[in-house]
């Protein structure tokens, strides 16, 4: 019986400020991460929002604007991934995001059913 090699692959959700983007994006190709998700979304964590104000009223903005990135990549690659997310994100203050890691059980690219670290 053939034994199948079983090749690990982590998530990577990266939460970050809008402006860091080109920047991230720029740090993950210089460490040979190719693709990505990217969606705009909305949350807050400590920062609790912020005031405004609009026509002189003021108001509270309970959620701000930020980039979700999700990324798969192979286990090796994970902390690499990581520090070139961090290092292009950071500006030291509050807000600059969060990064969670999952595992993945299976990828597979549609077009040719490649599975495994084939398919990223």
């Amino acid at each position: 019986m053939q034994k199948t090699r079983q090749l690990v692959m982590k998530k990577i959700e990266a939460i970050i400020k809008p402006f860091k983007l080109d920047e991230v994006r720029d740090a993950l190709a210089e460490v040979g991460v190719e693709g990505m998700t990217v969606s705009e979304v909305k949350g807050f964590g400590r920062q609790k929002g912020h005031t405004e104000i609009y026509r002189g009223s003021e108001y509270n903005v309970d959620f701000l604007p930020k980039i979700k990135l999700e990324l798969v990549v192979t286990d090796e690659n994970v902390q690499t991934g990581l520090d070139a997310i961090t290092k292009a994100a950071k500006t030291g203050k509050i807000g600059d995001g969060k990064l969670f890691v999952t595992s993945v059980e299976e990828a597979i690219r549609i077009r040719t059913e490649e599975k495994g670290d084939e398919a990223l």
